[in-house]
């Protein structure tokens, strides 16, 4: 996150981030960018996996601690743990997403939905995020420019749906869409510094991606670092105006 000179002059608290989800893919690459450029001065990192290769990167500005998103009393043990070391945070991304796991695969159609994967789907995708941001709102209740961006997709889009299929990872991608754009109009109340907005990646070279990947043209298949460098000049060219809104990765609006 840039700041622009005023920002910085006036700044009270030594910037930090914290990335939900860094064990692999994306979120991975954010903290490792993230501790390449100096954007953060600390940097709180989640994973699930403890064998994640994020648990082995070795940097003093860097604090790795274990979350379940579908958790919430770990969601608030984790933001604990944050606020004995900081009162602020200045930017906080979302990572975590779920699109195949185990003997969930996206349907191709009705006959393919059952109640076990839509929840997981919906726990993971959407509901997990809203909580996050539940907690998170002390950290995020000061004078700097702040953001909350979660990873979205614009298979989400309810506007953009022209295929169908994907049931239950379009709708928790849709319901995640509300609940972030709904978070932004409280936090324009509760913290208004900050700036609420969802993220479409474009499609990236991760595990969450790679059995689909067979129809994506090469030019567009981003590399997971391609893909964080545009999301974080996304990030930085949000102004107060935008909190709400869904981004595609090339920094254009995406219909709801």
């Amino acid at each position: 996150m840039v700041n622009s000179p005023t920002e910085t002059s006036s700044k009270q608290h030594p910037t930090a981030a914290l990335i939900v989800g860094a064990g692999q893919g994306i979120g991975l690459e954010f903290v490792r960018q993230l501790l390449q450029d100096n954007r953060a001065e600390r940097i709180y990192a989640t994973y699930r996996n403890p064998h994640s290769e994020l648990v082995t990167l070795a940097d003093s500005r860097l604090r790795c601690l274990p979350l379940d998103i579908t958790e919430e009393t770990q969601i608030a043990t984790v933001v604990q743990e944050i606020q004995t070391e900081t009162a602020a945070l200045h930017t906080v991304i979302n990572c975590v997403g779920v699109l195949h796991e185990g003997t969930i695969q996206p349907e191709k159609n009705l006959r393919q939905l059952n109640v076990e994967q839509l929840t997981r789907y919906f726990q993971v995708n959407s509901i997990g995020a809203v909580l996050l941001a539940k907690h998170i709102q002390p950290l995020l209740k000061h004078k700097d420019r702040a953001i909350l961006a979660t990873i979205s997709a614009k298979v989400g889009s309810i506007g953009d749906n022209q295929l169908g299929g994907w049931y239950g990872y379009r709708a928790s991608k849709a319901a995640l869409n509300m609940f972030m754009r709904t978070t932004a109009i409280e936090y324009k109340r509760t913290c208004p510094q900050a700036i609420v907005v969802t993220l479409h990646p474009g499609t990236t070279d991760t595990q969450l991606s790679r059995p689909f990947q067979r129809s994506v043209p090469p030019e567009k298949l981003f590399s997971v670092e391609r893909t964080v460098q545009q999301l974080l000049t996304v990030l930085e060219q949000l102004q107060a105006s935008d909190s709400g809104e869904f981004f595609s990765w090339d920094g254009s609006r995406l219909p709801w």
